[in-house]
């Protein structure tokens, strides 16, 4: 039940580590773990569980979960005390990394009372391993400090065709009385339960999600349990949304007899709003010093957009990324003040100093807590645990031109809302990251708030614009020069990629992507413009030459037009597809590519144009023959990120277009000796 904190920071080309141990853990796990002791030793539920049928079969699955179970027990005072238990036949090799661990976490407000495992292997005697034979660590994300640390248990003998489990139980007081209930995962479920039990009076409300409702057992005495059997696992797909948002899970409220405890249930997405915001309130106070740096780096500002641009530019580049969270920290901002100070901050602590410095020039914005996977947030169930990042709501004034700016929400009480992400240092003032697009924020706004849909970003802004100019041999070497210019997405990824990778190495950059589409070539130069100009176009120009491009029969030539830039590579079109496509982005994109023919040769066959549109985007492509030169052309838009299963016909009709013009060859013939 201890709320995900509010401190993800997601970059395209920096995603956040999981845990700084992986040096020791690395020289842990190759050590093996602490000596397990043999014998008869395990509990008599993980027997029972070893001796459960197996559920249906799935494909590539690597292991099952013979039992998953949760018993979570909370007491009137509000402290919730759970039992975790899972038991799991290894079936595969690859089994042994996804289960042959166990972490649980703990800090000052969440305490790990005991942790075990045990393993039954399919001969010979079974192992016990306890929770001082664990390795214990702090967990961390990207530059986090955080008062929570995780004990990890290596689990013996976690080999195929053996049976292994653990249980551990925490204690802890939460801030916000809800937890969730995910009973389907990415492999095959035999079992699932969850027990609660609640005080006399309490009551409680279940959502389901990506599944039917499930009845509850009423065992009296305010006890409840649900229960589950033969769940299919989530079959990993490419492209799909994240498998959490496909998960079938139970989303459940515990509402206390209490006033003063009730608060912690929060009933409607305003009352959770309400709550943030309480919560916020005194850490917007601006100091001295922060109203001196506002008055010096908007004193130069001719418009209300250039002193909004002054204070958003500063909070990416001269405020750091670092979390420090200990108990509430992980939802409650430290004060501005302290932030400035101190010069960095988690995505909380830096939005609330950005808030306090907007008002100073009179410009107010709120909170916005999201979550950085669509599909999580559901709209008729509000719930705190369900976000993990927040972000800024700007309101503009109605002297700023919207001209530039895309990442807007025209509300009707509060006008035009401009969001922006303070912890990407890369995308500019005016877009905000893909994976905040066509997703859910909680807008905290004064005395209230809603959730709101965060905009998807029109095609156009997020662009790239691909020339080459390019000469083909009479032996099939091609050599020539390209010119790229990005903008919003687009510009973003690769200004990310460029940015964390050391100079001397940035030339893998163009050779990684050239490698990836052609063989036997040679990167010549390679330049970029615009790299640490973030609100500008980033220009690549880069000069390569292509041995054996086109092939040799006899006197002709064959020749591929669509030289770089796959754009339905890696969507997976298979017929026996089970859930959506998920894309980053929307987006326009286009190649204008010129192949200089050899001497004496002419065109004798060309592929047809394709022209395709479909609700989801549009393609266009032509190959003509002019001037002695081969040119192909093309635009590629895509207009939306989220496609619904019962679309896919339609989806694999529109990239099979894409894929045959893409792999589309091109006749050459010698007219002349």
């Amino acid at each position: 039940m201890t709320p995900r904190l509010f401190s993800t920071r997601r970059s395209p080309a920096r995603i956040a580590k999981r845990f700084r141990f992986a040096v020791a853990l690395t020289l842990w796990l190759a050590a093996g773990a602490a000596s397990a002791r043999g014998g008869d030793t395990a509990p008599d539920w993980l027997r029972a569980a070893s001796r459960e049928t197996m559920p249906p079969p799935q494909k590539d699955a690597v292991a099952v979960i013979l039992l998953d179970e949760q018993i979570t027990t909370v007491r009137s005072d509000g402290e919730v005390e759970t039992l975790y238990r899972r038991a799991v036949k290894i079936l595969r090799p690859e089994g042994r990394d996804d289960f042959g661990l166990v972490a649980a976490s703990f800090d000052n407000d969440n305490r790990l009372l005991s942790l075990k495992a045990w393993s039954i292997p399919s001969g010979g005697k079974e192992y016990e391993v306890k929770e001082k034979d664990a390795i214990e660590t702090g967990y961390s994300g990207d530059d986090l400090y955080s008062g929570i640390r995780t004990k990890i248990l290596k689990i013996p003998a976690a080999d195929p065709g053996n049976v292994i489990g653990y249980e551990y139980v925490q204690r802890h007081r939460p801030y916000v009385l809800e937890d969730e209930w995910y009973f389907q995962q990415r492999v095959p479920v035999r079992r699932t339960r969850f027990s609660l039990q609640l005080p006399p009076g309490w009551e409680m409300k279940a959502s389901w999600m990506n599944s039917k409702e499930t009845r509850e057992k009423d065992s009296g005495g305010n006890s409840y349990s649900w229960e589950m059997e033969n769940v299919p696992g989530i079959e990993i797909e490419d492209d799909m949304p994240p498998w959490r948002s496909i998960a079938g899970r139970m989303e459940i409220k515990y509402f206390p007899s209490d006033a003063a405890l009730r608060a912690k249930t929060s009933g409607t997405w305003n009352d959770l709003a309400v709550w943030y915001g309480n919560l916020t309130v005194s850490t917007r106070v601006p100091s001295p010093e922060i109203k001196q740096k506002v008055a010096e780096l908007t004193a130069n500002s001719k418009s209300t957009i250039d002193k909004i641009r002054a204070l958003t530019s500063f909070m990416q580049r001269q405020i750091r990324y670092v979390a420090i969270e200990i108990g509430i920290g992980g939802l409650q901002p430290h004060p501005a003040s302290q932030v400035f100070q101190v010069k960095y901050g988690d995505c909380k602590d830096k939005a609330t100093l950005l808030i306090t410095m907007l008002h100073e020039i009179g410009v107010e914005a709120y909170y916005t807590v999201v979550q950085t996977e669509r599909g999580i947030v559901q709209p008729d169930f509000p719930a705190v645990t369900a976000f993990n990042h927040v972000i800024v709501a700007i309101r503009l004034p109605d002297d700023v031109d919207q001209g530039g700016l895309f990442a807007i929400l025209h509300h009707p009480k509060y006008g035009k809302l401009l969001f922006f992400d303070p912890t990407d240092p890369y995308t500019p003032l005016g877009y905000i990251p893909y994976f905040e697009q066509d997703n859910y924020g909680l807008l905290v706004a004064p005395n209230g708030g809603e959730l709101i849909s965060m905009p998807l970003l029109p095609p156009p802004t997020n662009r790239l614009m691909r020339t080459a100019e390019l000469s083909l041999s009479p032996t099939g070497e091609l050599t020539g020069e390209v010119n790229e210019i990005l903008w919003g997405g687009p510009a973003t990824l690769d200004r990310a990629r460029l940015l964390e990778a050391e100079p001397a190495k940035r030339a893998k950059f163009f050779e990684d992507f050239l490698g990836r589409q052609l063989s036997n070539f040679h990167l010549s130069s390679a330049t970029v413009g615009n790299l640490e100009l973030y609100d500008q176009s980033l220009v690549l120009h880069y000069k390569f030459a292509v041995q054996d491009y086109a092939k040799v029969a006899g006197n002709l030539l064959i020749v591929r037009p669509r030289v770089l830039g796959l754009k339905a590579s890696g969507v997976d079109l298979r017929a026996d597809r089970k859930y959506p496509v998920e894309f980053t982005e929307a987006t326009l994109q286009s190649d204008d590519f010129t192949i200089k023919l050899p001497p004496g040769f002419v065109a004798d066959d060309l592929p047809d144009p394709a022209d395709v549109k479909s609700e989801y985007g549009s393609y266009k492509a032509k190959i003509e023959v002019a001037d002695g030169a081969l040119h192909y052309q093309r635009t590629y838009e895509l207009k939306e990120v989220i496609v619904p299963t019962k679309n896919l016909p339609e989806l694999r009709s529109f990239f099979r277009v894409i894929v045959a013009d893409e792999h589309a060859d091109a006749v050459l013939r010698k007219s002349t000796p």
